[in-house]
């Protein structure tokens, strides 16, 4: 009974007819009935929109990922692209988040070169200095030191060419001989081969490298002993004597004197061996025990008496990167106390060097002239070309006032160099220029033999400017080397660039600098950053060593304490040079 009278209970509720007779329970059922709706309707609404949100996120996650497998792909500018040795030299740290397309475009564009450039050599010329693409041959322009292999290892490196980079390390390590009874440039040499060498070093941590470098570095060390220290600049590998040309009348070149200091200076770094640091960095003293109030010197010093010859004074040939040391051994020194005199002569020369700026008519480009005695010669050289970068490098060394005019004045000094390119028929640019009122600028020697120096510059000018002009200036150029100067096998120069007649010459640094330098334009500011690298004047980055105290890392001589008061004093005006 209780069961039955349960049944009936229950479906009584079921019942239509039940809640007819009870409005009160028929309104309480649909209220009932309509929340529950809505809360059902509610979680399938928060369920749906869930579930789309999630497919959106997986559609982006999809799409970085493509896009990191793209980023990897462009070798040299991959995130974390490193070689496992290099224990912590990152030379290529995060990519920037947002790559300008036209950028990869353009970077893609020269590394292409390069590859033509480099496999040209590989086939033609390999183990030779230099290759001949029109006669397809190389030729020993620097004694057999594999001079184009040595400065395209950084630049193949950079590039992420690791077949090619691991190709031209064996030959490094298994064929490369420095004992050869040839008359070596100690300028050149250093340059490209000590710095190359160490450039690899650095980048990839391979001590190949700088066993290659201590070694040709030993080799060079005695053209260092002369009465004054500073060096004759030819020495033989195999024997180690010594001599300068004969047609600089016995002298010594400032440029081949004063441009190896990066280099050595990173060597001891390298090795803790002081004498290579210690030998370079005399030189300076003795410069600085004569420096001109007006931080010019002729090209030519003899290396008995430590003193100037009469000669042209210029930022053109072989008097160009004695300046840019000044500056660029302060930055490889962290701009720290112990480097501050390097950085005090460099400021008296770029005072010198605003005596010699002048304008054209009608246009008003700015240009760089020479000096002999008291006549100034309305000529510059497109090695000169390098001054526009070196100049904005150094302007934030300065005050506000200063800073600014300094990089004013670089960023004229470009464009004058750009249009050096602009102004001939085949938009590359002559070795040198006159000027002439009312003329502007006209092609001395017409020759053009693939040269980095304007590109090195807008290089500079982009990064610490962001002004992408520089970089539309650089592709321009970029666009007439290829146009003019490659061929089926390699790159040559112009024998004049009125006519486009081609020469027979890839010359090394066309690969150590001029590529990498178009490369660095058109890649972030991440790879090879400047406040962690300094380059030396063949486009090889060096990574930056903090120095510490007055003196050097190694207890410097007392003289070479005394060269810093001796640079502050000049400084402060209380004594002069001639």
């Amino acid at each position: 009974m209780a069961r039955s009278r349960s049944s009936s209970i229950g479906w009584r509720y079921l019942n239509p007819a039940y809640y007819l007779k009870r409005p009160k329970r028929l309104a309480l059922l649909f209220i009932v009935f309509v929340c529950a709706t809505l809360v059902f309707w509610d979680r399938h609404t928060l369920f749906t929109e869930h579930q789309e949100e999630v497919s959106k996120l997986n559609e982006e996650v999809t799409r970085l990922q493509n896009m990191l497998e793209d980023l990897k792909s462009e070798k040299g500018v991959s995130v974390g692209k490193m070689n496992p040795k290099a224990k912590g030299r990152d030379v290529i740290k995060k990519i920037d988040v947002l790559d300008d397309p036209i950028s990869v475009q353009r970077r893609e564009a020269v590394k292409n070169a390069m590859i033509h450039a480099w496999s040209s050599y590989e086939k033609f010329a390999w183990g030779h200095d230099e290759l001949q693409p029109q006669t397809k041959n190389g030729v020993d322009s620097f004694g057999g030191l594999g001079a184009t292999l040595i400065d395209s290892l950084d630049t193949l490196f950079i590039m992420g060419l690791d077949e090619q980079f691991q190709r031209a390390r064996e030959w490094v390590a298994n064929s490369l001989d420095f004992n050869k009874n040839y008359d070596a440039s100690v300028f050149e040499t250093t340059i490209r081969v000590v710095g190359g060498l160490l450039s690899a070093y650095d980048l990839s941590g391979d001590k190949v490298f700088l066993e290659k470098a201590k070694d040709i570095a030993d080799r060079l060390l005695p053209a260092w002993n002369t009465p004054s220290g500073i060096p004759h600049n030819i020495i033989n590998l195999a024997h180690g004597n010594a001599h300068n040309p004969g047609w600089t009348g016995g002298d010594s070149i400032l440029a081949d004197s004063g441009t190896e200091q990066l280099e050595f200076i990173a060597l001891s770094q390298r090795t803790g061996d002081p004498k290579y640091q210690q030998t370079v960095e005399n030189v300076i003293l003795q410069f600085n025990k004569t420096f001109p109030a007006n931080g010019l010197l002729p090209i030519y010093i003899n290396p008995n008496k430590g003193t100037a010859s009469y000669a042209t004074i210029t930022f053109g040939a072989m008097g160009d990167s004695f300046y840019e040391y000044l500056l660029k051994v302060w930055i490889q020194g962290n701009k720290t106390a112990a480097v501050k005199h390097y950085r005090e002569m460099w400021e008296t020369s770029m005072e010198g060097l605003l005596t010699l700026i002048r304008r054209t008519t009608p246009s008003s480009f700015t240009y760089i002239c020479e000096k002999m005695g008291n006549s100034l010669i309305d000529k510059m050289d497109e090695l000169a070309c390098f001054a526009p970068g070196m100049i904005a490098l150094g302007a934030s060394g300065y005050g506000p006032d200063d800073s600014q005019k300094f990089l004013s004045l670089a960023e004229e000094l470009a464009w004058t160099c750009y249009n050096f390119y602009q102004s001939t028929p085949t938009k590359l640019a002559g070795e040198n220029y006159f000027f002439n009122s009312g003329q502007d600028m006209s092609v001395g020697t017409s020759w053009n033999i693939l040269r980095p120096e304007t590109v090195e510059s807008l290089f500079y000018l982009w990064r610490l400017t962001g002004n992408k002009t520089y970089q539309e200036w650089g592709w321009n150029i970029f666009e007439a080397f290829e146009k003019n100067s490659r061929i089926e096998s390699g790159y040559v120069g112009l024998k004049d660039v009125n006519t486009g007649v081609k020469d027979n010459m890839m010359q090394s640094f066309f690969l150590a600098e001029t590529l990498k330098y178009f490369y660095l334009l058109y890649s972030p500011p991440s790879v090879i950053p400047l406040d962690e690298w300094v380059f030396n004047t063949e486009a090889h980055p060096l990574k930056i060593v903090p120095r510490s105290g007055q003196g050097e890392n190694f207890g410097g001589s007392d003289e070479q304490k005394n060269l810093i008061v001796r640079s502050r004093a000049r400084k402060e005006g209380r004594f002069g040079g001639d």
